[in-house]
């Protein structure tokens, strides 16, 4: 389990059909073989260790699946090491399993912050609603704005620079991960042995 608290850029040194190697410093600290780390918000296992660099297995499911498929050596990473049970839960609560893929429509500079405006897959767009949250590249952040196909966020300036946002341009791809804890109502209120009189219609007459 990961916050979408990023605590590093890492670099792609080497790139494989089957592993990513990535050249960092803070993520190595305390961690082990085996341990997770989450990059660019897709939760990968790492099976070897440097001392300036980690390796890590990528299932072909997972190159499927994300926009990890589209890194190159040399690009810049969002890392992240999973949660720590004393830690404190900054962003949100992100599992580190990528739903899908976004592609970025504009970045644009509004002072000294930034508008964010992604497009997504249809089936994703359903768990996004207006001061929720999601995980864009492993990044936790707040949607802004939603409609029937996109979802703007407006970035602080430490987030801009201290994540791969200021690398990404006009038609990249970021790994999506929705909130969760949409997923579990959505599975609660379409189950059939749903008891509660909660259901769509309910929470569509109190205002949700």
């Amino acid at each position: 389990m990961f916050t979408g608290i990023i605590e590093e850029l890492g670099k792609v040194t080497n790139l494989r059909s089957d592993s990513v190697t990535i050249s960092c410093k803070t993520v190595l600290e305390g961690t082990r073989i085996g341990d997770s780390i989450a990059v660019n918000g897709v939760c990968l296992t790492v099976v070897d260790l440097k001392p300036d660099s980690f390796t890590a297995d990528v299932s072909q499911e997972s190159f499927r699946v994300s926009a990890l498929k589209d890194l190159k050596t040399g690009d810049f990473v969002n890392l992240e090491r999973a949660l720590a049970v004393n830690g404190r839960l900054g962003g949100h609560f992100v599992s580190g399993h990528v739903d899908g893929r976004g592609k970025i429509l504009s970045v644009i500079k509004n002072n000294e912050f930034y508008d964010l405006k992604i497009e997504l897959e249809e089936k994703l767009i359903k768990y996004c609603v207006h001061k929720g949250s999601v995980a864009i590249d492993g990044i936790s952040l707040t949607i802004a704005k939603v409609d029937s196909r996109t979802i703007n966020s407006a970035i602080i300036p430490h987030t801009f620079e201290n994540t791969n946002l200021k690398y990404l341009k006009t038609g990249s791809f970021v790994n999506i991960e929705t909130d969760i804890l949409a997923k579990y109502v959505e599975k609660f209120l379409l189950t059939r042995d749903n008891r509660s009189g909660i259901d769509l219609e309910f929470l569509q007459r109190n205002g949700f």
